[in-house]
């Protein structure tokens, strides 16, 4: 493992690796215990998307480690500026230990770890959130002490998330079924990669044949950041895809919710169920630090 790029890069066994890892390292933080891994690192963080919790939880998941982070907005940076990625990260890799990048374009996380020498981390891009996903990964496996048997059910846009946790829940033995908009499906790359695992996958588009017998129902906001301009067209899109009571009553009896967050309440997930699951919720907010340090000191530590 050089780079965390998506999780189509990650087999089982490094996906379970980082997750112990970094239930490890919640277990010490928890306990006092210093993890100076990173002393004396660098980690560049590269921001052409905004966000709260990648600035705050990589920010803060260095200093716990002993490093150093350098927070680089788009105005830092020449790229799209003139400056081609490849120079970029060959300079970039002459002074800083990682990189991490929250962008736009896949490829351009792509062009990073391949012209660069130093391992790249994708904070989230339009194609995948793989972060997010092995927070998610490690907080379903936290309140429900494994994976075995599990289904896990997301509603919504076809977008990042769901073409990670696709990904993540069928590598690490879930079921997985999506419920989504025939015009707003996972890319044919996410597909392809679903149908090698049989009928360990649902795709449909009617939300209670997907939360059916579900364990874990996550979903997501229907306009990401950069598609505010077709916030009202999704909003009609996406009626209909709310995980409320209705869709809480198809699942377990004791089925958890998960929300990556910021979440449009009374629009993909009602208050009243958001506030019932809001523990999960919030712990696999923190659970963002957790996995995000697993996978710096996986990349690099010594």
């Amino acid at each position: 493992m050089k780079h965390l790029l998506k999780m189509l890069d990650l087999s089982t066994e490094e996906i379970i690796d980082i997750l112990n890892l970094a239930d490890q390292l919640k277990y010490e933080l928890k306990h006092g215990i210093p993890h100076p891994h990173l002393k004396g690192k660098t980690l560049g963080m590269i921001f052409q998307k905004a966000s709260t919790r990648t600035r705050v939880s990589f920010e803060t998941g260095m200093y716990q480690l002993g490093g150093y982070p350098l927070f680089l907005s788009s105005n830092d940076l020449q790229i799209g500026r003139g400056e081609p990625v490849q120079d970029t990260a060959r300079v970039l890799s002459r002074y800083l230990d990682g990189i991490m990048i929250r962008t736009f374009e896949q490829k351009e996380v792509e062009d990073l770890a391949e012209y660069g020498s130093i391992p790249i981390i994708n904070g989230l891009t339009d194609f995948c959130h793989p972060c997010q996903v092995l927070a998610d990964l490690m907080t379903i496996r936290e309140f429900k002490g494994s994976f075995d048997g599990l289904k896990m059910c997301f509603i919504g846009d076809g977008n990042n998330m769901a073409n990670s946790l696709i990904v993540g829940g069928l590598k690490v033995g879930m079921s997985v079924s999506i419920a989504c908009p025939d015009d707003y499906q996972p890319p044919k790359e996410i597909l392809d990669f679903a149908k090698e695992y049989g009928d360990k996958f649902q795709m449909t588009n009617v939300p209670a044949e997907a939360a059916k017998d579900a364990d874990v129902l996550i979903t997501d906001v229907w306009a990401s950041m950069g598609q505010e301009g077709e916030a009202e067209k999704r909003k009609k899109a996406f009626a209909g895809y709310q995980i409320n009571d209705d869709l809480m009553a198809v699942a377990h009896e004791d089925a958890m919710v998960l929300h990556c967050l910021p979440a449009h309440r009374e629009e993909e997930i009602t208050e009243k169920v958001f506030e019932g699951h809001a523990n999960e919720i919030f712990e696999e907010a923190e659970n963002r630090l957790h996995a995000q340090k697993a996978v710096m000191v996986k990349l690099m530590a010594d």
